[in-house]
């Protein structure tokens, strides 16, 4: 059985979304955000205190993306992957990436900066900063949509790579930003019947574990 260390909306959404894609079954372990302080014997099978954390077998990763790649290939075949052979095989590896690196990377500043840390440490110009870096590389990045799609002509792992960037941005507030193109591409993929089912299932193992969604304080005015 695949077992899954999930905090509500982390980056840990992304192997979620895919295992409900992909219809694995799956135990989902729901945590306190930040684990490493709110569940500190969480570090006792993940020394660095991450989420996610995926088991399977032997198999142990806590990368998000790269997670996503190892179910789509290990567990496959599925449509949600690009072989090497197809003409898309280096947008899908790229889109793995840049939904993670790019997209994600300066939202977590602009997280940090503008909402987890205590007033006085708070760093305005930072979080203004990345948040400008953000869309800048979204607006760019989404340039090369293929079908509606970032690779391959199809839905695959990137697009849930580079969806859960877009979940992120929404709940900070930036969606309203986004251009006609990215917004039409984020209603696309939050559509779909297994990003709600990853939402349902998420809701229901806070519920059921009696664990607090995570808590993203409402920016300073």
């Amino acid at each position: 059985m695949i077992v899954l260390h999930h905090c509500s909306d982390a980056r840990s959404f992304r192997p979620l979304w895919t295992l409900e894609e992909m219809g694995l079954p799956y135990a989902l372990r729901m945590l306190p955000f930040p684990p490493r302080l709110a569940a500190p014997d969480y570090l006792a099978i993940n020394p660095l205190g991450t989420i996610p954390l995926l088991e399977d077998g032997e198999a142990r990763m806590t990368e998000s993306a790269a997670i996503c790649h190892y179910l789509v290939s290990r567990h496959g075949p599925s449509p949600l992957n690009v072989a090497p052979e197809e003409p898309g095989y280096a947008a899908f590896l790229n889109g793995l990436h840049f939904g993670e690196a790019t997209l994600t990377f300066p939202q977590t500043l602009v997280l940090r900066y503008r909402r987890l840390e205590p007033p006085e440490r708070r760093l305005p110009q930072v979080a203004e900063d990345y948040e400008r870096w953000f869309l800048s590389r979204l607006r760019k990045g989404l340039g090369r949509l293929e079908g509606g799609y970032y690779a391959a002509g199809r839905f695959t792992a990137a697009d849930i790579a580079i969806g859960y960037a877009l979940l992120l941005a929404t709940r900070l507030g930036l969606a309203e930003q986004f251009t006609p193109e990215a917004a039409a591409y984020w209603a696309r993929l939050s559509a779909r019947p297994a990003y709600r089912r990853a939402r349902e299932a998420q809701q229901a193992a806070l519920a059921a574990q009696q664990v607090p969604p995570t808590d993203l304080p409402a920016a300073a005015s």
